[in-house]
């Protein structure tokens, strides 16, 4: 009995591959966003007062607070497009990257994918702990649209890429981070996705790994890949993307190519283009 047999072609909910995706259209935009705005709403406790709290009898106070975490933004992108997103924290990238995915529903206006989309939002997201590496890539690449007999015929390329071949069917909560992270960027990259997504993924894993993370990044540009890439190194955008956006507290502030627009970013965080390039960090 193979430690795949649970696994079957399928099971996998089909409604988790994306959000808008018409693999019917021929045009050549990948991701049209229009008029996109998302709020939400959060709770927090409130800093009590003695007397406050004596009055509750001990009870917390939660307060809501709405978030406008994007605000009216269009933008689209042709197929073989590599997009950068710069911005600060909070300025809302990984909330647009989720939205596109399809994790997070639009408040108003319009995204439409048109092609398979493959998600790295969160190192090591999905993956079930008690399971092997072999046995979560299963899983993955099901969801991701793939038949059982691809993903296997491809296990053990993403169990070397991860570099985990001595660890590959201990369960994944007896890895390390680094290991977890690599086996996540190595199953969401060797998926060949039309469309894929990445946030932070390339700022995991030491030095050498992220070298071999960026070589990969290549290859897939070079087989005409759409992709969109959440980073805070300066260097990570210039050198991966011909196309970027920057975001500040949820407004697109523009659109143009990777160099002008990561330069404009800088200038406008008032940091030093010199220090950036030393640090790889916006």
């Amino acid at each position: 009995m193979s430690e795949f047999d649970d696994f079957e072609d399928g099971e996998i909910d089909e409604t988790t591959k994306g959000w808008g995706v018409d693999k019917d259209k021929l045009e050549d935009v990948a991701i049209s966003v229009q008029n996109l705005s998302i709020t939400y709403r959060t709770s927090f406790d409130s800093a009590p007062t003695l007397k406050s709290t004596i009055a509750r009898l001990g009870r917390r106070n939660k307060l809501v607070k709405t978030v406008e975490a994007i605000k009216d933004i269009s933008f689209a992108i042709p197929h073989g497009t590599v997009l950068g997103v710069v911005g600060h924290n909070g300025a809302g990238k990984s909330t647009l990257l989720r939205a596109i995915s399809g994790i997070m529903p639009p408040s108003s206006g319009q995204i439409e994918v048109h092609g398979e989309v493959s998600a790295l939002l969160s190192l090591a997201a999905g993956f079930n702990s008690a399971l092997s590496a072999p046995e979560n890539v299963l899983l993955a690449g099901l969801a991701s649209g793939m038949t059982r007999d691809e993903v296997l015929g491809q296990l053990d390329e993403i169990i070397a890429f991860a570099e985990i071949e001595e660890f590959r069917d201990m369960p994944v909560k007896t890895y390390s981070s680094g290991m977890a992270a690599r086996l996540a960027f190595s199953a969401a990259v060797h998926m060949k996705p039309d469309i894929l997504l990445i946030d932070e993924a390339l700022s995991a894993g030491d030095a050498r790994f992220k070298v071999k993370a960026q070589k990969k990044m290549r290859e897939l540009m070079d087989s005409a890949r759409t992709m969109v890439v959440v980073s805070h190194g300066a260097n990570t955008i210039r050198d991966l993307c011909n196309d970027a956006i920057w975001l500040d507290h949820g407004k697109l502030m523009m659109h143009s190519d990777a160099d002008t627009v990561v330069k404009s970013y800088l200038d406008f965080m008032k940091v030093e283009r010199k220090a950036s390039a030393a640090t790889d960090d916006f």
